[in-house]
């Protein structure tokens, strides 16, 4: 995001990255592009709801329009999805529906897929079964390991998410509801 904000690709703004580990690349990247960072420590708390609260007002504080969840490995309550409700993105290393959850490229390997690769998609109250946005497929190879899997659809993360910010900041992503008991479907108007 850093990168395709900065290189003009992307018509967006970071406006802070929040990590709950104080030691992670990110922050020293986001820092080096003059980008703020908080780090705010989930364990500096005495309950979810406590860090959770903290999270919401540091993004308000600076201004936060959508939230994207990349390497971010917490689940989130109800109550921190309702607050920025359907402008929560992330990206999972499988193609959801299927892998959810951690250790999704172990989880491929241990299936026997042929295929796997990464969603970006929005956050609901479940683990990794908020609507798609957009998928992008890898093969699985004979002598993949779960190293060499991950660093594969690592690349077309990176490459996706970018692309789903650009249909987001283009005003091009439609989500539409639909019937009790469905999830809602994301449409990409043509531009």
């Amino acid at each position: 995001m850093l990168d395709a904000t900065s290189a003009g690709s992307l018509d967006a703004r970071v406006r802070v990255v929040v990590s709950n580990k104080p030691s992670v690349v990110a922050l020293e990247r986001a820092k080096r592009s003059g980008v703020p960072t908080r780090v705010i420590p989930h364990d500096d708390y005495p309950s979810r709801e406590a860090f959770e609260d903290a999270l919401l007002l540091a993004l308000r504080e600076a201004g936060v329009e959508w939230i994207v969840l990349a390497g971010f490995m917490r689940v989130l309550t109800p109550k921190f999805v309702k607050g920025y409700q359907g402008r929560i993105i992330n990206i999972h290393p499988a193609l959801l529906p299927s892998f959810p959850g951690t250790h999704a490229q172990r989880q491929a390997l241990l299936y026997g897929a042929k295929v796997a690769g990464c969603t970006v998609h929005l956050v609901d109250e479940g683990v990794d079964t908020g609507p798609i946005i957009a998928q992008r497929a890898v093969p699985v190879l004979e002598d993949d390991d779960e190293a060499s899997l991950a660093a594969r659809i690592l690349r077309k993360e990176h490459e996706l998410l970018v692309e789903v910010l650009g249909l987001i900041a283009a005003d091009r992503m439609v989500v539409v509801p639909r019937d009790a008991g469905q999830r809602p479907r994301v449409i990409i108007k043509s531009p």
